[in-house]
């Protein structure tokens, strides 16, 4: 005699082999988009917060309109921030991406700024005695010692990125976001416990990953703790 088939779809559970069983190919399709949408926003965020951080360490006048502007932006809620986005992307992914490289910015500069400033100056004056420029000193004195703040800021502008890339739903690009939005609306229970623990499991791998990446690229951190 073989066994009832599962019916929790029927039933409406929140925990439900079958959905994931039936659903894959969305389930899927969702995490690429949502990977998508939080590496595109991040790593945009990290080319224009960078030359911005180095901007308001190398000319202190810049440092206080630099952060005011980004604090602000990090203080509208998402969905007005997409709202005044809306006349100039329209209905695409380049809207969601967009709100969420001006989410990021606040967290990446700040925390990128304030490794530059962490730096002791005796260190950038032992480097000019030795013949460093400007340049050469950035790239490869003053940034690698700033990374243990960079990669920390980057790391919460990663998990936030993820976060707020399901609000994206409300035009259509929400990644798993889609999936739970639409989950909520017809209470389909299996649908939005699901696609909020992959948002979850996303969050815990890329914040897992970049510490690793982080240990590896600061050696001597682990060394000074030793």
């Amino acid at each position: 005699m073989t066994a009832p088939p599962d019916d929790c779809l029927a039933r409406n559970e929140w925990i439900c082999g079958e959905y994931l069983s039936t659903r894959r190919e969305i389930l899927v399709d969702a995490v690429l988009q949502h990977l998508e949408l939080t590496s595109l926003s991040v790593l945009i965020a990290v080319v224009i917060a960078l030359p911005l951080a180095v901007l308001a360490r190398r000319w202190g006048l810049a440092s206080g309109p630099v952060l005011a502007v980004t604090t602000v932006l990090y203080t509208i809620p998402s969905l007005a921030m997409f709202s005044l986005l809306l006349p100039v992307y329209g209905l695409s992914s380049t809207l969601v991406v967009a709100g969420l490289v001006l989410y990021s910015l606040t967290l990446l500069v700040r925390n990128i700024l304030a490794g530059l400033r962490a730096v002791p100056e005796e260190t950038r004056q032992a480097a000019r005695g030795m013949g460093y420029g400007p340049v050469r000193l950035l790239l490869t004195v003053e940034l690698p010692l700033a990374l243990p703040a960079a990669m920390a800021g980057l790391r919460i502008a990663t998990v936030s990125a993820v976060s707020l890339a399901t609000v994206g739903a409300i035009v259509g690009f929400g990644g798993l976001g889609n999936l739970i939005y639409a989950g909520m609306n017809t209470y389909f229970k299996a649908q939005v416990l699901t696609a909020s623990v992959l948002c979850v499991i996303i969050a815990v791998l890329a914040d897992l990953l970049l510490l690793g990446v982080q240990r590896l690229l600061t050696p001597w951190t682990r060394a000074a703790r030793g």
